[in-house]
């Protein structure tokens, strides 16, 4: 539909106004189509004569005269005039305008995509929660957000490669295996457990699979464990960590034990929500400092040698302060240890290393200090920071009989993502995350996401899907088979689907929206829009007519509209219900 005008369009602005080349590119880069909001104003609208007319320093109802004529002469359009300022609105010949829904019959799977994004490769690292606990509601949004714009933009043309990063280095696993280890030994321990341990039902868990596993035993000395701790609670773990290392051997394997049993769960989880990686990348994996080939310590040596990354007091800076960082960061501590940053350094430098056209961060918006110091670091290591793109995702607030809930893994006391699937569902609990714009606050309703009334957005789509799919079976009762092609429609006057029509023809639209501005939650209000559209038609029109081209019309029209729904639910990794 917009092609066709686009093709003209371009035809125009070539041959009638005989611009240079440069400057007929800024416009064509520039203008946009799109399908009117308002079927009175026609299809298509086109906003070319403002852009043009910006470019060239000329007036935009000058130009859009002479687009209307130029338009006019083709006899490609049943009616074409100016509007406003310099829009140009276009009705469509009856047979164009509905081969539309002929189009999405015929290729049903195909109506949507695209080969916008030319099968250029990005990579989209999301949730990368550190592997110390269950996902907790939290992590839901970032994870149904992850992976809906990894199907939006593989349907845009784009090769995608879905990947977790896995913090199973660092402090974080060292507490989560001292939680374990205290677990475990909590009988030689007398009962003592380190503050600021990891206190969820999860860990008396692994410690209970552990133990069976291996018949652990040891002789325990409590005294030379717990003896004259800290006070301190970061303190207290940490010295508590220092002397179990020092002292007992079976460190390693309750930490490989205890970090495979949370991976597992977390990939559970994971694909009970629907969410899949092509990869999971390990933190461990980037190597040690002291090893001269490891990935961590060529791209630390690279900023070195840039000039970017400094000594002083016996530790490693990277100057992040020259790319409006707060301050400069530490790489290396004076103690020889890296940071999480410096990890992070060299993570990224391998995921440019591999070949991606662009990374795709997504990060909950605590994390947006940290944008500056990663920018820094890639073009320290001589990159384009343009590659990367960090998409902030706020985290959702639960709210369940009114109460907000607990999300705090440290506390042990906090609603996991498995306990929100298991209450609501998969699908609901994915719309409900993609309803808003990713960085925009979120309050998740449970009670709103269970009601089954037209308040319930997610239930008031699911319900035009079924609705259609029922009204489609009643039909194949009666008939022996689907109406092939349009023809009903564009040989009669029956217009009454028109509206539907026009709407349906916006999808593709909005799904290129969705991929280039990484925005899942506008395929959501067209469908809300949509399936408003199909309610207020089957109230307004007799489906199962006593005319048979008349039911065919609508039937065909009906078939399509379901196609559109599903098309766009499925994009956000969630089933269409064919029956409710």
């Amino acid at each position: 539909m917009i092609d066709k005008l686009n093709e003209e369009i371009n035809k125009f602005l070539s041959s009638f106004l005989n611009i240079e080349e440069k400057k007929l590119n800024q416009i064509q880069n520039k203008f946009s189509s799109s399908i009117t909001d308002d079927l009175t104003k026609g299809h298509v609208t086109t906003n070319v004569c403002m852009i043009a007319a910006s470019n060239l320093k000329k007036n935009p109802k000058d130009i859009a005269t002479a687009l209307v004529e130029w338009l006019k002469k083709t006899k490609k359009f049943e009616k074409v005039e100016s509007a406003g300022p310099g829009f140009i609105n276009i009705t469509l010949k009856r047979l164009d305008f509905v081969s539309t829904i002929n189009t999405i019959n015929q290729k049903p799977l195909k109506f949507g995509e695209s080969d916008y994004g030319k099968g250029k490769s990005v990579q989209i690292e999301f949730v990368s929660a550190n592997p110390t606990g269950p996902l907790h509601v939290g992590h839901g949004r970032g994870a149904a957000y992850g992976d809906a714009i990894g199907r939006i933009l593989s349907s845009s043309g784009y090769k995608v490669q879905k990947e977790y990063y896995i913090n199973d280095a660092g402090r974080q696993i060292d507490i989560l295996t001292a939680s374990v280890f205290a677990r475990i030994f909590a009988d030689e321990l007398h009962g003592f457990f380190p503050k600021n341990a990891y206190k969820g039902s999860y860990i008396s868990e692994i410690a209970l699979a552990f133990k069976n596993k291996n018949n652990s035993k040891l002789d325990i000395d409590k005294n030379s464990l717990v003896e004259n701790l800290p006070i301190d609670e970061e303190k207290e773990v940490d010295e508590f960590i220092l002397r179990v290392k020092k002292n007992y051997g079976s460190w390693a394997d309750i930490k490989a034990f205890a970090l495979d049993e949370v991976l597992n769960t977390i990939k559970a989880d994971l694909e009970s929500f629907n969410v899949s990686y092509d990869k999971w990348y390990s933190e461990s994996s980037l190597g040690d400092i002291r090893d001269k080939k490891s990935k961590i310590k060529k791209a630390i040596d690279s900023l070195i040698k840039a000039k970017l990354a400094y000594e002083d007091n016996g530790a490693v800076w990277l100057d992040t302060s020259k790319s409006g960082d707060d301050k400069n960061r530490v790489l290396i501590r004076d103690d020889g240890r890296t940071t999480y940053f410096a990890s992070d350094v060299a993570y990224h430098k391998d995921k440019i290393d591999r070949g991606f056209d662009k990374l795709i961060n997504v990060w909950g918006a605590d994390h947006h200090g940290y944008i500056k110091r990663i920018e820094a670091s890639i073009e320290g290591l001589g990159f384009d920071k343009e590659k990367l793109d960090v998409q902030l995702v706020q985290f959702a607030n639960l709210f369940k009989d009114g109460k907000k809930v607990k999300m705090s893994t440290r506390s042990g006391d906090f609603y996991s993502l498995a306990d929100l699937i298991n209450e609501i569902g998969t699908d609901a609990a994915r719309f409900y995350y993609l309803s808003k714009q990713a960085d925009q606050h979120l309050d998740f309703d449970l009670d709103l996401a269970q009601a089954d009334n037209k308040e319930n957005i997610f239930y008031y789509i699911q319900y035009a899907h079924a609705r259609i799919c029922s009204l489609l079976e009643k039909y194949n009762k009666s008939f022996s088979s689907m109406p092939k092609d349009s023809t009903a429609i564009s040989n009669n006057a029956y217009t009454n689907c028109d509206k539907l029509i026009h709407e349906m023809s916006k999808y593709p639209h909005i799904v290129l929206r969705a991929a280039i501005a990484l925005q899942p939650h506008l395929i959501i209000y067209f469908l809300k829009d949509f399936a408003q559209s199909f309610h207020s038609f089957y109230n307004d029109n007799k489906v199962l007519t006593e005319s048979k081209e008349n039911t065919d019309s609508i039937v065909y029209c009906l078939n399509a509209a379901k196609i559109i729904i599903a098309n766009g639910l499925k994009l956000l990794g969630i089933k269409p219900i064919e029956k409710m």
